[in-house]
């Protein structure tokens, strides 16, 4: 089963300084975090603020859901945090 994203919303959490968005399984609710540090560009540190973080979540949008999909299994019930690594493979 394909995870379907039609809730674009996203919220920047600065505790855990990570990105939180939800995809569905069917009905079924699946949350999903992205590490910041893994939506950071490479050569600027400037990128650590929240507009910045969230601009870079958006432009990443395709990579992110495709990481999604790869992690995504429908036997566990819990959430799922995204780092660079799985960033990188889905692009």
């Amino acid at each position: 089963m394909k995870l379907s994203f039609p809730n674009s919303s996203r919220s920047y959490d600065a505790a855990h300084k990570w990105v939180r968005f939800w995809a569905y399984d069917e009905s079924l609710e699946v949350p999903f975090f992205v590490d910041a540090a893994a939506l950071q560009s490479p050569s600027s540190a400037a990128d650590e603020d929240e507009l910045s973080i969230l601009e870079n979540f958006d432009r990443q949008w395709i990579a992110i859901c495709a990481a999604a999909e790869r992690v995504y299994t429908r036997r566990s019930r819990g959430s799922y945090l995204l780092r660079a690594a799985d960033l990188a493979r889905a692009g």
